[in-house]
């Protein structure tokens, strides 16, 4: 590496470091779970995606054996070459049916499924419209389409409304919204944005990466919960959160749309097929959400006892439904600090501060599992409550 360019790494490097945002990885050596090894110590994992504790389940892990000896380790290929098995058309199919939605296409994540669907959908004389707090992955996917760009504050159906109409005039608009905010824990207003889309003319896509599996009377995501099901038009979302952990993403759509992603989508085109043990595993998981709703009723009671638990010990909590429940602080300093310290208590939690959150609200960003027992719960308000003295 020519010296110079080192410099300037190491410089950007120290930059990162001096500004309290340097990331660091945690070494688990166990199994994921709501209790986990690092580095050989014991911790009571809060800050993980494993809504409904699948992630190690007995039947998702015998499944992806038995896809082991029964359709291999990978399939060394793209999907339209000889990348396709029938698991991989089975758990299409099968997520079409949960989801209510006309097709659906996998991807090797659901950072990819963003990355390929504005470009292909999206030309120059169309608009996308966008929640300024979406994902990061929603961010970069329309950067790679020639579309006209709007965005609209955070959940705000008024300045939304104002954005429809500047883009009134291009060929198709869509609306674009995480349907849960991952930093805050806050529901997209599906039925008003559904509703101003209707207005105006436009579709709707959702990113409903931290909702499906768990939130709505059957599992199936926002448009559930929000009583909109058949009124969006495009559903991304992720298998390695609540869908047993692993990897992968998709997008649900009408065929037509679909049907244009396997012509045109890059991620889906130049990328190898999703493993088969993640194809099947992923299938188990499906069939063990719609097997009953005890794994989402006690995530929902995991949460509020959570959120009670800590609005009696004084803590300010961020609003909500849902089992990601940020726990607010007066300084980045403050976060961290607490971060630390239910670290040294056996407490695996992470903060966030500026410039992953706004400045002056940083936060310890909890997330609760269906697994978590009461025990668990209690354990780490005692140890947040600790904190303080």
């Amino acid at each position: 590496m020519i010296e110079s360019t080192r410099e300037n790494i190491l410089a950007e490097l120290e930059g990162i470091r001096d500004a309290g945002t340097r990331k660091s990885e945690f070494s688990i050596t166990s199994a994921q779970g709501t209790s986990i090894l690092i580095d050989g110590k014991a911790f009571i994992n809060f800050c993980s995606n494993n809504y409904l504790g699948l992630s190690n389940h007995p039947e998702i892990v015998a499944a992806a054996k038995q896809s082991l000896d029964e359709h291999g380790y990978g399939l060394s290929s793209v999907r339209f070459i000889c990348g396709t098995q029938d698991i991989h058309l089975q758990l299409e199919r099968e997520l079409s049916q949960f989801l209510q939605q006309e097709a659906t296409i996998l991807f090797p994540s659901c950072f990819d499924a963003n990355g390929g669907i504005f470009e292909v959908l999206m030309k120059e004389e169309d608009a996308i419209i966008s929640d300024e707090l979406n994902h990061a992955s929603i961010i970069d996917g329309i950067r790679l389409s020639k579309a006209k760009r709007f965005r609209y504050r955070n959940r705000d159906i008024s300045d939304l409304e104002d954005q429809l109409i500047a883009a009134q005039g291009c060929r198709r608009i869509l609306i674009v919204t995480d349907g849960v905010f991952s930093m805050d824990g806050y529901i997209a207003p599906l039925a008003e944005i559904c509703d101003l889309a209707e207005k105006y003319g436009a579709m709707v896509m959702v990113d409903d990466s931290h909702a499906v599996g768990f939130l709505g009377k059957n599992g199936s995501g926002t448009p559930e919960l929000c009583g909109v099901q058949g009124r969006v038009d495009i559903l991304s979302g992720t298998l390695g959160k609540a869908l047993g952990g692993a990897s992968g993403g998709y997008i649900s759509a009408h065929q037509e749309i679909v049907d244009l992603l396997r012509q045109r989508a890059r991620p889906y085109l130049f990328s190898n097929s999703v493993p088969p043990t993640v194809v099947s595993g992923s299938l188990k998981a499906l069939e063990l959400i719609r097997a009953g709703s005890m794994m989402r009723q006690q995530l929902q009671l995991n949460a509020q006892l959570f959120r009670d638990l800590m609005v009696a010990e004084g803590f300010t909590l961020l609003a909500g439904e849902h089992p990601i429940i940020p726990v607010m602080f007066a300084s980045e300093t403050d976060a961290t600090n607490c971060a630390q310290e239910l670290h040294d208590r056996g407490i695996h939690a992470v903060a966030f501060s500026y410039p992953v959150v706004p400045l002056g609200k940083a936060r310890i960003r909890i997330q609760i599992s269906a697994q978590h027992t009461e025990s668990d719960i209690r354990k780490c308000v005692t140890a947040f409550s600790a904190t303080r003295h």
